[in-house]
């Protein structure tokens, strides 16, 4: 029998995201990074919320989050995001000066399985994707690598709704396949739930996603053709 599609116990995982407005840094000094991480901090210990993974990135950053009720993320990332944004433009005195993040975040539900290692791999990678180190770990503004300091708080991470890999850190070192980054690159450009067939239909009708429309103009039909229509 087919695996049956599931939602994990006591809520939906998440893969949330944001990038900065114009293509401006959000983080261009290890201050800006530690400011980040001391509200991100701050927020899970105030709200509870479970925390999976994280990555920062010079110009977005990425959250794996697990909310176990109705409206906790949506309540999660406003106070994470307004107060990053309010500290972020006073330290810069550019208050008035227009927007700090591109807009709204994103969210992404993910599948409680395999899914839900590859997203959690593709984003504790991202700074060995983008060459910023030789090691994954030696990135210290991730879940895989964060690192305690006077200025720089851990911020408490939470069970994953599956055992972790015994080689989680090799297999995070190790280049994701073409297929993998693609499908991950489809459910960030589409907005849509990342898993298994089965799980994502069932996701887009109770999160009541409209059907996916592909770009471009409407392929005209024959006879439109022929008229020159």
């Amino acid at each position: 029998m087919p695996r049956q599609a599931r939602i994990a116990p006591g809520g939906v995982i998440y893969h949330v995201l944001n990038r900065a407005a114009a293509r401006q840094q959000l983080f261009g000094k290890v201050g800006d990074y530690a400011a980040f991480v001391r509200v991100l901090a701050q927020t899970v210990q105030t709200t509870q919320m479970q925390v999976c993974g994280f990555c920062l990135m010079p110009n977005h950053w990425h959250l794996v989050l697990w909310p176990r009720r109705d409206g906790e993320l949506a309540r999660f990332m406003q106070r994470l995001t307004i107060t990053h944004v309010r500290r972020w433009v006073e330290h810069r005195r550019r208050v008035g000066y227009g927007s700090v993040y591109q807009g709204r975040y994103k969210s992404f539900a993910v599948e409680d399985d395999r899914h839900f290692n590859t997203v959690l791999r593709y984003v504790e990678r991202n700074p060995l994707r983008a060459k910023l180190v030789e090691r994954a770990q030696d990135w210290r503004w991730s879940s895989l690598g964060q690192r305690p300091t006077k200025q720089t708080p851990l911020v408490p991470l939470s069970a994953w709704p599956m055992p972790r890999r015994p080689d989680w850190m090799r297999w995070v070192n190790e280049p994701q396949t073409a297929a993998e980054e693609q499908a991950l690159r489809d459910s960030l450009c589409h907005g849509r739930p990342f898993g298994s067939a089965s799980w994502t239909a069932r996701m887009e009708k109770a999160l009541k996603l409209g059907p996916l429309r592909t770009r471009g103009r409407p392929r005209k039909h024959p006879a439109a053709r022929k008229a020159g229509k």
